[in-house]
């Protein structure tokens, strides 16, 4: 249960579900691209993406001075689910708005 918990907690926060929308294209993005994108500070967003980690969403990779981070390969299929859903229900969301 606190295995579930934890992964739940780690979508319910704006910013980190937002990253987690641009990881789920199934490339790379380093932490650079993220703060660009979703305009918040370095640190924040490490911390962010170390709790996305932690919780088993997305794995990271060293390159240089850079870490890069991904969709997790091996996040077991009901939790890829429950993510894919979270997405489209947030892009349904979005799209009302915008009609």
């Amino acid at each position: 249960m606190e295995t579930a918990l934890t992964f739940l907690s780690a979508l319910a926060e704006p910013t980190r579900l937002a990253a987690v929308r641009l990881l789920w294209d199934g490339r790379e993005h380093c932490v650079c691209e993220l703060v660009r994108v979703l305009g918040v500070t370095q640190s924040r967003m490490s911390r962010h993406m170390a709790v996305l980690k932690q919780a088993g969403v997305v794995v990271d990779r060293r390159d240089a001075q850079w870490v890069r981070y991904r969709r997790n390969p091996e996040l077991p299929a009901a939790q890829a689910t429950v993510v894919d859903a979270v997405l489209a229900s947030l892009d349904v969301s979005l799209n009302r708005r915008a009609a």
